[in-house]
């Protein structure tokens, strides 16, 4: 399971106080956490200042690499803020992310291409957003297509099933595990990837929404997730959950995790 850390995000005030006032130290510090808990990449949003997402996010992206070995995940729908930090940033990046929405898509593919990076592939067009598992396939085939054309390999895509609040609509939970069943199965060699707490958006407890979310798309096949790996309790439930799904074989990692006392709730 690749584990992408979320908390760099300037939606966060921490963040954004930090990033306005060029605070590496607790940037630092915040990308350290992640990758002490796990994080396999660690995202980088900058998206809440939009005059100055173009300097916040390179600075973002240079600051979190000196801190930690991990490559980042460059989390903007701005192609300029993309071109800008894909230049400095070092070894495979990952997009996070492309819509088959024309605008999008002909923006920001060729960067994918120019870069060769991990893309995450949102199941969304210009029709809007999907309801049904049925929709969110329609819209993978749709982006496989394009990005398969373009030369990107289906190992290096992520394909998102847009995860939709279920205070809005209870339904919505269980179509996006549908549709991560059918991808894992219908595009092999693909991956897929959630943004992990939209689940619970509203709703009271929060956490324990997103953990039990966490087990059920990793029953469904889902093999990467953008979360927040410092969070109580989150890494239990994935040890817990990819040993019941048979991803963990006899047990090991969730037994080494046990000694380690990464099991704690």
């Amino acid at each position: 399971m690749l584990i992408i850390g979320e908390r760099i995000n300037t939606t966060r005030r921490h963040i954004a106080t930090a990033v306005r006032d060029r605070d590496g130290d607790f940037i630092r510090r915040e990308a350290l956490r992640q990758a002490e808990a796990g994080a396999g990449y660690i995202d980088v949003n900058a998206g809440t200042s939009v005059s100055h997402e173009v300097e916040d996010l390179v600075w973002l992206t240079e600051t979190v690499q000196s801190a930690v070995e991990a490559p980042v995940c460059l989390d903007s729908a701005n192609p300029k803020a993309l071109e800008a930090a894909l230049e400095v940033h070092a070894g495979e990046a990952l997009v996070n992310s492309i819509t088959a929405e024309t605008e999008r898509i002909s923006s920001i593919l060729p960067l994918v291409v120019e870069h060769r990076t991990r893309v995450a592939a949102l199941a969304m067009d210009d029709e809007g957003m999907p309801e049904t598992a049925d929709d969110r396939l329609r819209v993978v085939e749709a982006l496989a297509r394009k990005l398969t054309g373009e030369g990107v390999a289906l190992e290096r895509i992520y394909f998102d099933p847009l995860i939709r609040p279920v205070s809005t609509n209870p339904d919505q939970a269980l179509a996006a595990v549908e549709a991560t069943r059918r991808i894992m199965r219908e595009f092999p060699g693909a991956h897929t990837i959630c943004g992990l707490s939209n689940i619970g958006f509203g709703l009271p407890r929060r956490q324990l929404l997103n953990r039990t979310f966490l087990a059920l798309m990793i029953g469904a096949g889902l093999d990467a997730v953008i979360l927040d790996p410092t969070e109580k309790g989150m890494s239990a439930t994935l040890f817990a959950a990819e040993a019941l799904a048979g991803r963990d074989e006899f047990c090991m990692r969730y037994i080494t995790a046990e000694r380690e006392g990464k099991l704690e709730v």
